[in-house]
């Protein structure tokens, strides 16, 4: 073990860390190594080597693990929202309403299942299982998504990077209403109450209007700050001339403030407000700078997040967990969401290639972490310590599967859509008449 006196390891560690976290995007390039298998590992590697730091235990710090994630969320929500470069639409959108209303419901049940029959959770642990679970991530899931925001002109998204990139930016919010539902099982069992006592409440408030303020605030707000940014108001205060970025930080958490102070949900505001912030000027540059700013930020809470997920494996995260639960984590990052990804998309405009691209990158992440630590800080469930070691093993799956599979993959289908465009132009110039 190695020992330091005073908190200069700490603050080294904390230097080497940042530093990282700029160079190691350019340094992987293609490699089959995403950034936060790295830190990952460097975490565990750091709180195993290093016994005078914390614990990192969730449960010891849930408020800690509650907050940091929950931030870490919000930002990158705001950097999914600004990539979008596709106008929302009922048919342009298609693919993410499939994703949402069957592969979503689908992937919960499942694993709800499974965590009750299988695992023997209680149903209210089961339930905050299923729906920590539920959410794909748009922190860990860089590699997959949008890398930033285009001018159609320029680029058009193609639709697996859309896809992943919509469906991250919404279910992180909709898992929100089924982690009320266990905590209102919690809440019902401990108190020998019934569904009847609880559920027509937790359908009207939790639901709709939970929701339908999410959706509101995050267009009123973002419509509003839109006009701001891109006004003679704008132009006058110079944000677009001189590159004010850290204001896409005002607008993050002005959005979620705003659905949480009406109780709404904060997660679907911010990823809206963002959307709406593009619209209301889709070609102008601002939005990069607004992207690339949010970007660096979210990096470095991701570090932060996956550091101390490491150092929480490190000092005994999965020490309550079964090789049942193993068994349930490979089962859902492997055939559980694949296969409700396949079913929700068939039949759909995505091609057979694109869809199991599409069904087999639910990155899950920090969203499953944020809702464990918040599920556990607002009831009580039977075997918080296996619910989080569940959870953390799915996620440290995730990192290490998909962040194998990603650069790879996504750059195969970049070569499939560069050839198909080729043979367009050839096929344009063919048919010009000289």
């Amino acid at each position: 073990m190695i020992e330091f006196e005073g908190n200069g390891g700490l603050y080294a560690a904390l230097g080497l860390s940042t530093l990282a976290a700029a160079l190691l995007p350019r340094i992987l390039g293609r490699a089959p190594v995403s950034m936060p298998m790295v830190f990952l590992v460097a975490g565990f590697a750091g709180f195993s080597l290093l016994p005078a730091l914390p614990d990192p235990d969730p449960l010891t710090y849930g408020a800690v693990a509650e907050h940091l994630t929950e931030i870490c969320v919000i930002v990158s929500l705001m950097g999914a929202g600004l990539a979008v470069n596709r106008p929302l639409g009922w048919r342009s959108w298609s693919t993410t309403w499939r994703l949402l209303a069957i592969a979503m419901p689908l992937s919960m049940l499942a694993v709800g299942l499974v965590g009750w029959a299988a695992l023997g959770l209680g149903a209210a642990s089961a339930l905050l299982l299923a729906a920590a679970l539920a959410p794909t991530d748009p922190v860990l899931a860089t590699e997959v998504q949008v890398s930033e925001p285009a001018t159609e002109a320029e680029s058009a998204d193609d639709e697996v990077r859309f896809a992943l990139t919509s469906e991250a930016g919404l279910n992180d919010g909709l898992a929100f209403p089924f982690t009320y539902l266990a905590i209102a099982v919690s809440a019902a069992a401990a108190a020998g109450a019934g569904p009847g006592d609880w559920i027509l409440e937790w359908l009207a408030v939790d639901v709709a209007w939970r929701l339908g303020v999410g959706f509101l605030a995050g267009i009123a707000v973002g419509w509003l700050l839109g006009r701001v940014f891109f006004s003679q108001i704008g132009d006058r205060l110079g944000l677009t001339e001189k590159t004010e970025g850290f204001v896409a930080l005002a607008a993050t958490f002005l959005a979620y403030g705003v659905a949480e102070l009406a109780e709404g949900y904060g997660f679907i505001a911010v990823f809206v407000c963002a959307c709406t912030v593009r619209r209301v000027e889709r070609e102008h540059s601002y939005h990069s700078v607004l992207h690339t700013f949010v970007e660096q930020v979210e990096r470095l809470l991701t570090v932060a997040v996956v550091v101390l997920l490491g150092g929480a494996v490190a000092r005994g995260l999965f020490d309550e967990v079964r090789w049942f639960d193993v068994g349930l984590a490979l089962a859902f990052l492997l055939v559980i969401r694949p296969i409700a990804g396949w079913l929700a998309l068939t039949p759909g405009k995505t091609g057979s290639r694109d869809r199991a691209v599409i069904a087999f990158f639910g990155v899950r992440g920090i969203g499953t972490l944020y809702y464990v630590a918040y599920g556990l800080g607002h009831a009580t469930f039977a075997g918080e310590e296996r619910i989080w070691g569940i959870a953390g093993l799915v996620v440290v799956g995730s990192i290490v599967i998909h962040g194998v599979g990603a650069t790879p993959v996504m750059a195969a289908i970049d070569r499939r859509r560069a050839r198909a465009a080729d043979g367009r132009d050839e096929t344009t110039i063919a048919e010009t008449p000289v």
